[in-house]
């Protein structure tokens, strides 16, 4: 991945007026190319190299929903002097033909439909530029920002009138195919355009927020991915002596299942078998037809349904954050990212999988901010959670609180009379508790490999062939005692 520094301001507006001319999905017109000059405005404002502007011109056509199969002139770039035509077909087919197809691209663009028109699409799309250039590692060039401000000024009409005279006099501009080049071998070896952790920001429109802001929770989800990806596809065995108490069944946890399994004479009228529709007579007057009778004699035929029910087990997850985790904003040399990174991947994959696992169950996770007085420590960390579980707290399966030490022991057992309950207690320290009918779990993060233990155990040390593996032992571990 090269970059390429153009100092001179007339070669470099000599590059970008150029450039309008290279795009494939519209033709080139006076209408887009404050659009255009907008786009890689954005691009080159965050600090990113900037790929080839007919490259952002062709991603944002297709991204904000222009068709290039149904645009006229499409050929119209082929009459343009020098432009190294071969070249240009095999952008079309590697490049172009890779994000109409990628699925990851089509959600981007599905998201980013919704941003309001104007800075915010555009900041929108240098994200998806910066993401998809993380990913697939193709080269850009740098220049000064003020020779894009200049060009704003200047009459669209006369910018494409002075990149196709330099186009026929001068040639292409030596970076131009380089930098094409670049994002053909790009594509090619780019699995997909972007990761989960794009997509999330998109689409919850994390992406128009500052780096710093996003940072956090594009690496909780980097780091949930590489844990989740050394858990078998299928739900793993639950550990022997795990915990399991009996809890009250209530109203809503019992569902009729089955469809129909029999004919009876008695039933609604919704199931009615439509073959006795037969006995209606027409033009009977007030006279009554075989259907009334029938009806009043109790012969009709109906569907019976199937008067079984289905027992959903209630299960309530707690999860204790204490306040030392302030403490593990820390980055071990062992570790790709801060220990509170990886506690937070471990407890959004925990959160994933059993969702996943547990379909039948009633699921209710509760993250539990332990601490008293207004002052609260891991603030960043409940708005990171919030950005996490964002759909789950809509739908009431996560709920955030925050809660004094001392009342949550009186708390967890009120829940393990209706429930089944386990709680896992996160700290550098975590506090010994204990309740009845409680499966209690402790979790310290005091060093660069986690430590694990029953309520009234001592820590030990999660073990690993590395500090990465440690934590993804750590979480199976947590799983088969929940499953």
């Amino acid at each position: 991945m090269k970059i390429y520094v153009i100092r001179d301001s007339a070669e470099a507006r000599q590059f970008l007026v150029q450039s309008l001319w290279w795009q494939r999905v519209m033709s080139p017109n006076a209408a887009s190319v404050r659009t255009l000059l907008a786009w890689s405005k954005e691009v080159a404002s965050e600090g990113q190299p900037l790929p080839p502007p007919g490259f952002i011109a062709d991603l944002g056509h297709v991204a904000l929903g222009e068709d290039w199969d149904h645009k006229p002139n499409r050929d119209s770039g082929t009459m343009v002097p020098h432009l190294p035509i071969n070249l240009v077909r095999t952008y079309e087919d590697h490049v172009l033909g890779k994000i109409y197809a990628d699925w990851t691209f089509g959600r981007a663009s599905d998201a980013l439909r919704h941003y309001a028109k104007g800075r915010e699409q555009a900041r929108g799309l240098a994200y998806l530029l910066g993401a998809f250039r993380e990913r697939a590692k193709y080269d850009g060039v740098e220049m000064s920002l003020g020779v894009i401000n200049a060009l704003m000024e200047v009459p669209p009409e006369e910018l494409l009138s002075e990149g196709y005279e330099s186009m026929r006099s001068e040639g292409a501009h030596p970076y131009l195919p380089m930098l094409y080049e670049s994002l053909i071998q790009a594509a090619r070896r780019t699995a997909e355009v972007l990761g989960p952790e794009d997509l999330f920001d998109l689409e919850r429109k994390a992406a128009l927020e500052e780096l710093g802001q996003r940072l956090a929770h594009r690496q909780v989800l980097r780091a949930s991915s590489l844990l989740e990806a050394t858990l078998p596809k299928h739900k793993i065995k639950p550990l022997a002596r795990r915990m399991e108490v009996p809890t009250r069944i209530q109203d809503e946890d019992l569902y009729p299942v089955g469809g129909f399994t029999s004919i009876s004479n008695r039933g609604s009228i919704e199931s009615l078998l439509h073959s006795q529709l037969a006995y209606m007579e027409p033009h009977r007057g007030d006279e009554p037809d075989l259907f009334d009778t029938l009806f009043l004699m109790d012969e009709l035929l109906y569907y019976s349904r199937d008067d079984n029910q289905f027992l959903r087990r209630r299960r309530t997850l707690l999860i204790a954050l204490s306040a030392d985790l302030a403490e593990t904003r820390f980055k071990d040399t062992e570790l790709p990212y801060q220990r509170v990174v990886m506690l937070f991947a471990l407890l959004y994959a925990l959160v994933r999988k059993l969702t996943q696992w547990l379909t039948t169950d009633a699921l209710e996770f509760h993250f539990l901010f332990l601490g008293e007085g207004d002052k609260e420590p891991l603030a960043p960390e409940r708005q990171l959670l919030e950005k996490l579980f964002h759909d789950e707290i809509a739908h009431g399966v996560v709920i955030l609180e925050r809660l004094p030490l001392k009342q949550l022991p009186r708390l967890v057992e009120d829940w393990s009379r209706r429930s089944m309950v386990h709680l896992l207690v996160c700290g550098v320290e975590p506090p010994r508790l204990t309740a009845r009918d409680v499966a209690i779990t402790r979790l310290a993060v005091d060093a660069a490999r986690p430590s694990l233990a029953n309520a009234d155990d001592e820590l030990e040390t999660v073990e690993g062939e590395d500090a990465s593996d440690s934590w993804a032992t750590c979480l199976q571990q947590i799983l088969g005692r929940w499953i």
